[in-house]
């Protein structure tokens, strides 16, 4: 089985990993051999081995330094026992950040090519009363320099305010807007309508509030025509757009920027986006159509992504695609987003964690991380925010030095991420602003605050609690 490729270039067979994906995309690849731009290159695999061999002398180097604080500790609360908060406080953490820090230098996405034919895309759009913002969505969406046939639906999921009637009236102005009326059955159940009326290659999705850069959904696009031709989804690099509100949007703004930002770079290098988010991403609609949609889940995008790599396909993160969110401005918000999140992280681990963890794939490591994430978001919220209390009185017997090297490493990952995201917003023409409160916050805080939300959210979906938005 081949792609078709322009004539330019070598047909390249798909392979056996992805038998069932055969896109209408046409695809240019970067001959084999071919040096990068800053040297010789260096092989994938090795580039992906060297960020284990890196993590685990890491850990090992840790672990011998931390023997003298298991048995001080172990006096205290047992061996066993003090070695499980060790492991969740310092020794994981530590792993992953160093693990990540590695991808994120040894990653060397392939550049960007616009000298192409760009392919026809759908932009969905499901919203549900959304009067105040659909106008300014569509705005921003109608501005972009796709150079392809581009096409705009808006699934209204059954809205009582004026949403529809904002939405007819730019069908009616823009021939390339569609209104698609729904019945209210929530955002999988309108996207899948939608998606049924697609009749281009590739589908984007956007959220109702969401603000797209005009440049955007070309370099998503312009990022999954120079990947490997069994990509099928691309995340774009969502921001805060409000993050001038107060302080909790401030420290989001990190969250995003450097947070997440790095977390989609690491898993980029591993051949698997684990989030092509729905609030914007661009898809094959070959391969949306073959794993049945959105499913209905608390965590649709997340359940999604995880059956396209499931299905042989493989996703990567475009950091210049980018779109501004408006992020929660008060902590009750805050709260029941981040549990959504959490939850919708256990839907994917318990549907498919394990099929994912069996293919043995470069991503399956960022699979078998997220099934930790419950284990180290515990100790941290039972273990050292309670050592942090007694550290205060002078109680190091948790919180000691060896959990504060943890800090040093967050700083190194934080400095490694804002100069690379600085680079690409001199790309793309923006400015980074100054936010130093939001900063200390996100470094010194945030996470007192995540962890407990997130063990929330796990604990929810583990008892399979009422669905609440």
């Amino acid at each position: 089985m081949t792609r078709n490729l322009p004539a330019s270039d070598p047909a390249t067979p798909v392979g056996a990993a992805a038998p069932q994906f055969v896109s209408r995309v046409e695809r240019r690849r970067r001959p084999p051999g071919v040096k990068r731009r800053y040297g010789v290159y260096v092989p994938l695999k090795l580039r992906i081995a060297l960020t284990f061999v890196v993590g685990a002398g890491w850990f090992c180097l840790s672990l011998w330094l931390s023997r003298s604080w298991i048995r001080t500790l172990g006096h205290d609360i047992t061996t066993p026992l003090a070695i499980v908060v060790i492991a969740g406080v310092a020794l994981i953490p530590g792993y992953l950040n160093i693990q990540l820090i590695s991808s994120i230098l040894l990653d060397s996405p392939r550049p960007l090519r616009v000298d192409v034919d760009f392919p026809q895309i759908t932009l969905l759009i499901a919203a549900y009363n959304e009067e105040n913002s659909i106008a300014e969505t569509l705005d921003y969406a109608l501005r972009a320099d796709y150079p392809g046939h581009f096409e705009l639906v808006v699934a209204d999921d059954g809205s009582t305010d004026q949403t529809r009637e904002i939405v007819a009236g730019y069908a009616a102005r823009y021939p390339c807007v569609r209104l698609l009326a729904a019945d209210h059955g929530g955002k999988a159940n309108a996207l899948n309508a939608a998606l049924e009326t697609v009749s281009t290659p590739l589908t984007a999705t956007i959220d109702a509030d969401t603000l797209l850069m005009p440049y955007s959904l070309k370099h998503a696009v312009a990022r999954l025509l120079v990947s490997p031709p069994d990509t099928v989804a691309v995340a774009g690099s969502v921001l805060v757009r409000n993050s001038r509100e107060n302080l909790l949007t401030r420290a989001q703004e990190w969250d995003y920027f450097l947070g997440i930002a790095s977390v989609k770079r690491g898993q980029a290098l591993l051949q698997g986006t684990l989030v092509a988010q729905g609030a914007f991403s661009v898809y094959d609609t070959t391969a949306l159509r073959l794993v049945d949609g959105w499913p209905n889940r608390i965590g649709e995008d997340i359940v999604l992504t995880w059956r396209l790599l499931l299905q042989g396909g493989r996703s990567v993160f475009e950091p210049t695609a980018v779109a501004f969110t408006d992020a929660p401005s008060n902590w009750g918000a805050f709260a029941r987003q981040r549990r959504r999140w959490a939850r919708g992280m256990i839907e994917g681990l318990r549907d498919h964690g394990l099929g994912m963890l069996s293919q043995l794939k470069f991503y399956s490591h960022a699979v078998a991380v997220n099934f930790l994430f419950p284990f180290v978001d515990l100790t941290f919220t039972l273990a050292f925010i309670p050592g942090v209390l007694l550290a205060m009185t002078g109680n190091f017997a948790i919180v000691g030095p060896m959990t504060l090297l943890v800090l040093p490493l967050n700083m190194v990952l934080g400095g490694i991420m804002f100069s690379y995201q600085r680079r690409v917003f001199k790309t793309v023409n923006l400015r980074v602003r100054k936010n130093v409160r939001g900063l200390l916050f996100y470094f010194f805080c945030y996470q007192f605050v995540m962890s407990p939300i997130s063990l929330a959210g796990y604990s929810l979906e583990a008892i399979r609690a009422r669905r609440a938005w």
